[in-house]
């Protein structure tokens, strides 16, 4: 069979349940329409033929009623509908067998056409529902006839002709349903026999080999092309362990243990015998009747996953290549830059002698852009080495007060120049931990930095150290202009800045990457909570407290960047030193 054949048949197959289901209540109406036309044949043949009495028409009418019921209940137009339809044919034979005499009288036989209609209607719940009408049909016959309720059944010709009639139509109405139950179940069939068809073909002609394995790895059927490379009859005969090395077998026989155990498995591995080719196998388990495997050729995917791998490992390299060269430039940058604040140092001191005004203008103006110089190649340099692997820490017991307020003494300076008050809160008690000393210090300097640069004038930073659950806790948070949320993913990678063009003139964007860089290179981490017009706080959290320093810590409000001292007043219980700006 060909694949045209195959999808034709498929689409045969496909539409064969709505034609079947749109053909039965056609078929049930005919059914219905020719038992209304033999009772309407036989009412014309006594009345006028055989002159009957009113009382055995009367039973012929009731008997057609379900019939003519069909036209709105046979296509069951809400749920229930069909046996609603059984129902009122269990209810119209009993009046009728009744009208006729009984379950004795000719009509009586009536009583089993709800099993009749059953079998138009089909299924095996619709046979049990008729089937059960019928012997209640029958049994509420009985009690009538018993309870004397019924009429007294016709003689002569009458009851001859209704007796055949009845006999004649529940043959008819049973072996037309009969038939087309056969109809449906033949076209139910050969809809199932086109659809494997349908299947088969499919499953020959997909482009992958589908294959159905057992428990062992062999090959119990195969669908579909192999691949170029794959012997299709070696596998069918040896099965999967024939396309792998022997020294990777242990990996397929996990493969096969994983599918089995947890229902799916897959493995990607270099067809043995064939070199560069690559081959992977999908496994998954059918539930105790084996296991289904696809297997698919991906040289090329694994080529390019190759190429990609070291396309990588080499922008690794330039990267590394590339700091350690920012690294060595920044370091030689530092020494003649030295000197040029150097001597700006001693023209500003008049070391040689006054200056015109002019000149000591420009001294100032040369002093404050190598500063400014300085602390970029500064920030660069620290970044580059972190980058490259090359920045070590110094860990050493230190007291984490010490470095936070020598950053406060010396950002206290640049606070009064912009106008922002500049508040430290730091514990009373000493808070010994195991880190490096310059690294917190430059935390709490490129933090305070920034937030006296994005805070407005008349505005506040706050500085604060504490511990949290064994870890130091340094904070610094301002009533700036705070950060739009679309920026605060981007912040803390290198050379990213946040804000618009004037607010990123003011850095490179590396003071808060090397935050990030410094906590990290401890365990620790940063995070960022702002919002637009409020402000922003920049924590970070280290593990570096020493054992003795992991205790609940009185915390003192130091006004203005107090610095703590050795011994200093005490004001009700908190220790308070007001700072004097060393200039």
């Amino acid at each position: 069979m060909n694949l045209t054949t195959a999808n034709s048949r498929a689409d045969m197959g496909a539409q064969q349940p709505f034609t079947a289901a749109a053909a039965e209540p056609t078929e049930a109406l005919w059914w219905h329409a020719g038992w209304a036309g033999m009772v309407a044949l036989e009412t014309v043949a006594l009345r006028f033929g055989a002159h009957a009495p009113a009382t055995p028409i009367l039973a012929l009418l009731v008997g057609s009623l379900p019939a003519l019921g069909a036209l709105t209940l046979v296509s069951e137009p809400f749920r229930g509908a069909k046996l609603l339809q059984l129902s009122l044919w269990a209810l119209a034979a009993v009046v009728a067998a009744c009208l006729a005499g009984g379950v004795a009288g000719p009509l009586g036989v009536w009583c089993v056409m709800p099993l009749a209609a059953a079998t138009v209607f089909g299924g095996g719940r619709r046979l049990a529902q008729g089937a059960a009408l019928a012997v209640l049909a029958l049994a509420l016959t009985a009690l009538a006839q018993a309870m004397g309720w019924s009429a007294q059944p016709p003689v002569g010709a009458i009851a001859y002709s209704l007796s055949l009639f009845g006999v004649a139509g529940v043959v008819f109405a049973l072996g037309a349903g009969l038939m087309l139950e056969r109809r449906r179940l033949s076209r139910r069939i050969e809809a199932e026999i086109e659809t494997k068809d349908a299947l088969g073909a499919m499953l020959e002609h997909q482009p992958q080999l589908i294959l159905w394995l057992d428990e062992t790895g062999k090959v119990r059927a195969a669908f579909g092309h192999a691949p170029p490379d794959v012997a299709l009859a070696r596998l069918k005969a040896e099965g999967l362990a024939s396309l792998i090395a022997p020294a990777r077998r242990p990996d397929l026989q996990f493969v096969l243990t994983e599918a089995l155990e947890r229902r799916a498995g897959a493995l990607t591995f270099p067809l043995s015998g064939v070199e560069g080719v690559w081959l992977s196998l999908d496994v998954r388990d059918l539930a105790g009747s084996g296991l289904v495997a696809v297997l698919r050729d991906v040289t090329v995917e694994h080529e390019r996953e190759a190429d990609l791998e070291r396309a990588k490992l080499d922008a690794e390299s330039l990267h590394v290549g590339k700091s350690r060269f920012l690294a060595n430039m920044s370091h030689e940058l530092r020494t003649p830059l030295n000197a040029i604040m150097g001597f700006s140092d001693i023209m500003r001191a008049r070391l040689f002698g006054t200056l015109p005004g002019k000149y000591v203008e420009y001294a100032d103006l040369i002093h404050d852009a190598g500063s400014h110089l300085l602390d970029l190649i500064n920030d660069v340099l620290d970044m580059s080495k972190i980058e490259a692997a090359r920045y070590d820490l110094r860990i050493e017991r230190l007291d984490a007060r010490e470095p936070v307020s020598a950053a406060l003494r010396l950002m206290r300076v640049q606070a009064d120049d912009v106008g922002v008050q500049l508040r430290g809160v730091l514990p009373s008690q000493g808070m010994e931990v195991d880190a490096d000393r310059r690294a917190i210090k430059q935390i709490a300097l490129n933090l305070i930095s920034n937030a006296l640069k994005f805070t407005p004038r008349g505005g506040l930073v706050t500085v604060s150290l504490n511990s949290l659950a064994g870890a130091l806790e340094l904070s610094v948070s301002d009533t700036g202009v705070g950060i739009a949320e679309s920026d605060l993913e981007r912040l803390g990678r290198p050379y990213e800045q946040a804000g618009d063009m004037g607010q990123k003139a003011k850095g490179t964007g590396l003071g808060l990457s090397l935050v990030r860089a410094f906590a990290e290179l401890h365990g620790g981490e940063m995070s960022i909570e702002s919002r637009l017009g409020e402000g922003t706080a920049v924590t970070v959290r280290m593990p570096v407290l020493a054992p003795l320093a992991m205790r609940p810590q009185r915390e003192l409000e130091m006004a203005d960047g107090a610095l703590l001292s050795p011994d200093p007043p005490v004001h009700g219980g908190a220790q308070v030193i007001p700072f004097k700006p060393q200039r």
